[in-house]
């Protein structure tokens, strides 16, 4: 292989490591607000904003049902874990997000060093006082182990744990859909652009929870982009 051609693959690569696991795309139909853009302007007036405590009242005298959560930057603050990897598995590049060997790392141990938000604190512990069930779906990529299932059971005192569902993601399609729908989630809690349509394709209500202005996790998303209610401090 001639160098023109090495550098082709590599550059080639690194795209497709890129789009395996980028956040599917879909037209915004509002105009949208990322985190930090709320934090230096204040709360838009063109955006839902609501409190845990609105949540709670508007399903008073409700019958539980199941909810989900996305984990990284929605109950996790998980940036650590992936600045780990990348500066292991493929410094200054994004390949070792198709490594399983840093899947491996992050799944069965380094969601050690991932910081439990507030916000999913709050939410949890309202969900599990009106006997919701709790389901974690990600878009990671899973690995033979239980430690994040585990850490998110002891993090967030959850009485009735289920397994964390790994969903991985896709280009072309929103692969927690089809979670929701097999467990009948009604609400679904999430950062990026894809956790909304997710739960919207379900027929679930999608919440928006801010992702933090530091997250590795970039180009941060447009809070309020499809018109979906967004939770207010869900940064921290």
């Amino acid at each position: 292989m001639n160098h023109t051609l090495r550098s082709i693959t590599l550059v080639l690569a690194c795209v497709a490591s890129l789009s395996a696991h980028a956040d599917p795309k879909t037209p915004g139909t509002h105009k949208g607000y990322s985190t930090i853009d709320m934090t230096t302007a204040g709360m838009p007036s063109d955006v839902t904003m609501i409190s845990v405590a609105d949540i709670k009242q508007e399903l008073q005298g409700k019958a539980p049902f199941a909810v989900g959560f996305d984990i990284d930057d929605t109950t996790l603050f998980s940036t650590p874990v992936f600045y780990r990897g990348q500066q292991e598995f493929s410094p200054n590049g994004y390949s070792y997000l198709t490594n399983q060997d840093f899947w491996d790392k992050a799944n069965c141990g380094w969601d050690a060093f991932s910081m439990p938000k507030n916000i999913a604190k709050e939410l949890i512990a309202m969900h599990q006082e009106r006997g919701d069930s709790i389901y974690f779906i990600t878009g990671r990529t899973g690995s033979d182990c239980n430690f994040t299932t585990e850490y998110l059971k002891k993090a967030f005192d959850i009485k009735e744990m289920h397994d964390v569902i790994f969903a991985g993601s896709s280009r072309t399609e929103y692969t927690k859909t089809k979670y929701i729908k097999q467990h009948d989630i009604k609400i679904y809690y999430g950062d990026a652009d894809g956790d909304i349509i997710s739960a919207r394709d379900a027929g679930a209500e999608g919440i928006r929870v801010m992702r933090a202005a530091n997250s590795s996790y970039t180009p941060i998303p447009k809070n309020g982009i499809y018109g979906e209610r967004v939770l207010k401090d869900s940064q921290y």
